[in-house]
């Protein structure tokens, strides 16, 4: 039996290991809150700009777009995809879920643009092509970190340096639901953009200048940054969920351990209380 000095260390060891843990929670809990307040406030301009976009494609004004080149006389077509990690471990399964998920469907070769130390680690070790690697936010995500991974990608794209671009990262379903998905971005096709929320766009009562064509070209990049710049703000929120649940689950542990711990220290010290005792009698009847 460990005697009550190693038990009363490793306690407060533990006690030390559930402060971290439940400020990691609170933590996570407020971060979480706040991205996805921010994504609900950011989401109708963004859904103004595709109602847009609907509409002037709708009218037939695609014409010779290169976002809408399928470039289907190449023969080798090379894929890129952003993959979105964190620079942090501490989340559960959030990492390893995203990772695999772009392992099975990206196969060796694919160009990646890692966002986070984790995934960037993984793949470097892999055989895929890293084009480039962006850094995970450390705090809240914002407009200009996607703008800049947004023209990056367009002037790869219009450069004919890749042919296709997708988005991989983890969709926030609910605290304790998180998803990984990949979007298709590039090229564009007609009919991902129906079903765009229409607003105040309709079919008629609208005219662009200097033409839709030039209209469309202007907003592609911005349409591009806000499905780019929602899909990071959906990750950073489903890595918070994720640890907030791991950072839970750790505090539960914790507690559970403490009260082992305060059992075995209990017995600890009722077996030394009772061998002082059976001490005591036995000099006392050696003297009597």
């Amino acid at each position: 039996m460990e005697s009550m000095r190693d038990i009363r260390m490793r306690a407060k060891s533990v006690e030390e290991t559930l402060k971290v843990t439940t400020a990691m929670k609170l933590i996570s809990t407020a971060k979480l809150r706040k991205a996805r307040l921010r994504l609900e406030e950011t989401l109708p301009y963004f859904d103004s700009i595709r109602a847009a976009m609907h509409d002037i494609v709708g009218r037939g004004a695609v014409g010779s777009s290169p976002w809408f080149d399928l470039r289907t006389s190449k023969g080798a077509r090379r894929a890129a995809v952003l993959v979105v990690t964190s620079d942090r471990g501490l989340a559960g399964g959030f990492n390893t879920a995203i990772v695999r998920f772009v392992e099975e469907r990206c196969p060796p070769g694919t160009v990646l643009l890692p966002i986070g130390a984790v995934g960037k680690r993984y793949f470097m070790e892999r055989d895929y092509v890293l084009l480039e690697d962006f850094p995970a936010p450390p705090k809240e995500p914002t407009v200009y970190e996607a703008g800049d991974i947004t023209t990056l990608v367009c002037e790869l794209f219009l450069a004919g340096r890749i042919d296709e671009f997708r988005v991989a990262y983890t969709r926030l379903d609910s605290v304790v639901r998180q998803t990984p998905e990949m979007i298709e971005l590039l090229p564009l096709r007609p009919e991902r953009l129906e079903g765009a929320p229409r607003g105040r766009f309709s079919a008629t009562g609208f005219s662009y200048l200097p033409d839709a064509e030039s209209v469309l070209d202007l907003l592609v990049p911005r349409y591009l940054r806000g499905v780019i710049y929602g899909a990071l703000v959906g990750s950073f929120a489903s890595e918070q969920a994720a640890r907030m649940r791991a950072m839970d689950s750790a505090s539960k542990n914790a507690k559970e351990m403490l009260d082992r711990l305060r059992l075995l220290y209990n017995r600890a010290r009722q077996a030394s209380i009772t061998g002082e005792v059976s001490e005591i009698v036995a000099g006392a009847a050696a003297i009597g």
